[in-house]
């Protein structure tokens, strides 16, 4: 999900890199959310991955010659591939070409809406990990009722696994992220839990927890304990932190619910005469409902701890979807974003004794002497 970032705009274009070839609708879908960005921002450009022969026309018809760069790229990754079997035999994919780029120096984010665990394989096998992350994350932007209008979650659907080490890290990027991208200056991290009470949950979730606590005075973040799924969308928190199971569930879950009670109001808009009369006199409280709950403006999802930007769109995303993803993908390259994040990173510190499981183990010893 995207939304803005709070810093200067940069004087120098900035590239991003565009897989056009992994989305559900085609590159016709994906040129059309480059135009619409070319349209709002100047200082953008793009390196295009697929055939030449469909891109260039589409590209030329748009007047976006002076914009765009089509690199002639044949094969591509599908939905149904496997990370395995792309990592073996991808090299010569458009996803794959569109990583490179960025690891090249040639371009400042990849954007891709293509199969989201290839991805994730390509971007780690490319980009490699930032020193001191064992395991990255999606991060998504989630409307909430935040002065800002949304929250950060993460992670989305990178691992299903995270201990506690891993959550502290997510902590710890999360917070980078709700700096520079949402403009706040200590975020309030939240860590997603069955209960709020500090006895509640999984063992690695309560050491989770006294671990993020210990490491938020450091890292200049507000720790707020355990929150439950009702505090995703609500002003509790800035930052929510679990794992990529529970956090993909969540966020599948909550873009289901957005479609289905836009499907709902549509249906009770249009039942009678009268409620027709009553639709068109609300249409615009209507238009900036069904904006704030649309999955599309606020498209993309960051994968972070790696050595370069690279933004998830929705495999299904159309024009304004990708041109979402787009814009979230440049501010983040503008901000320089991930060298903060890096930084970041390197000053925590995770010591043995931190650990609860540590600290009890330590107590069986001595108790045992």
């Amino acid at each position: 999900m995207t939304e803005p970032l709070q810093n200067g705009r940069a004087e120098k274009r900035i590239t991003i890199s565009v897989d056009a070839m992994g989305g559900d609708l085609g590159p016709a879908a994906i040129v059309a959310g480059i135009s619409k960005s070319c349209a709002k921002n100047p200082n953008i450009a793009f390196l295009v991955f697929g055939p030449e022969n469909e891109l260039a026309p589409q590209i030329a018809k748009r007047k976006l010659g002076d914009r765009c760069e089509v690199r002639d790229v044949r094969d591509y990754v599908k939905m149904d591939d496997k990370p395995a079997q792309v990592m073996r035999h991808g090299k010569g994919t458009t996803m794959w070409a569109a990583v490179d780029a960025v690891k090249n120096g040639e371009a400042d984010a990849v954007v891709s809406c293509g199969n989201t665990g290839a991805l994730m394989a390509v971007s780690m096998l490319a980009l490699r990990k930032l020193p001191g992350v064992d395991r990255p994350a999606i991060a998504i932007l989630w409307p909430s009722q935040n002065p800002g209008g949304f929250n950060v979650m993460l992670d989305v659907g990178a691992d299903v696994r995270a201990d506690a080490k891993d959550l502290v890290q997510y902590a710890l990027m999360g917070a980078s992220y709700a700096r520079n991208g949402l403009g706040l200056k200590r975020p309030r991290i939240g860590l997603l839990n069955v209960g709020t009470e500090e006895n509640k949950g999984r063992p690695g979730i309560r050491e989770a927890h006294d671990l993020i606590a210990r490491s938020a005075p450091g890292a200049e973040f507000e720790f707020t304990g355990f929150v439950e799924g009702g505090d995703i969308p609500s002003d509790r928190v800035d930052v929510i932190v679990t794992d990529g199971f529970t956090g993909n569930v969540a966020l599948k879950t909550g873009e289901g619910t957005a479609q289905l009670i836009r499907d709902l109001l549509r249906e009770a808009f249009r039942a009678t005469p009268l409620s027709r009369i009553a639709a068109l006199l609300a249409l615009t409280s209507l238009r900036r409902l069904s904006k704030r709950i649309d999955p599309r403006h606020v498209n993309g999802g960051v994968f972070l701890g790696l050595n370069g930007t690279v933004v998830k769109s929705h495999g299904s995303a159309d024009a304004t979807g990708v041109s979402a993803a787009i814009k979230l993908a440049f501010r983040l390259a503008e901000s320089d974003f991930n060298n903060r994040l890096a930084a970041r990173v390197a000053s925590l510190d995770l010591s043995p004794q931190d650990s609860q499981t540590e600290q009890a183990e330590t107590a069986v010893k001595e108790q045992a002497k």
